[in-house]
């Protein structure tokens, strides 16, 4: 048998790394091929400048996670 929770977990997580890398290289890199290395480390600046309330948000969410299964257990 296949375990198929195990499947999503980790074509979910691939999703996320590869939507995050096209972001990062292709978005990055033709900032960086218009505009120069200046003005590509300005757009670092502003994708992790916007990607910090997600990270926050998905950190807090997972705490929330491990703590309502550490509950539970007891």
């Amino acid at each position: 048998m296949r375990d198929l929770r195990s499947y999503q977990k980790s074509t979910i997580f691939r999703l996320i790394v590869g939507g995050l890398l096209i972001v990062f290289i292709v978005g990055d890199g033709l900032i960086y091929l218009l505009y120069g290395p200046h003005a590509a480390l300005s757009g670092l600046l502003c994708i992790g400048g916007g990607m910090l309330p997600i990270i926050l948000i998905v950190g807090f969410l997972w705490i929330i996670e491990r703590v309502v299964k550490n509950a539970n257990r007891e």
